[in-house]
């Protein structure tokens, strides 16, 4: 992991994102000498497929009802 400040992570985004992507260590921003972003490769998530559950799960119709030996516990 390196740490660079401001004013030369300004003077040198090219070379850090170069270096963030060949490396994939992230790179710490510091001002006066304190940490306050961090530059790291971008990941892209994977797509989500809609509907894989859709007829699998079936929710009865009594769910919300608490069972009578559980109401003691909230009451």
């Amino acid at each position: 992991m390196q740490f660079v400040n401001i004013h030369d992570a300004k003077t040198n985004l090219s070379k850090y994102l170069e270096q963030v992507s060949s490396n994939h260590e992230p790179i710490i921003i510091c001002k006066n000498g304190k940490p306050i972003a961090q530059l790291t490769e971008y990941k892209q998530l994977p797509t989500r497929r809609l509907g894989l559950w859709h007829n699998k799960v079936i929710i009865k119709e009594d769910f919300d009802d608490l069972p009578a030996s559980f109401k003691d516990f909230f009451e």
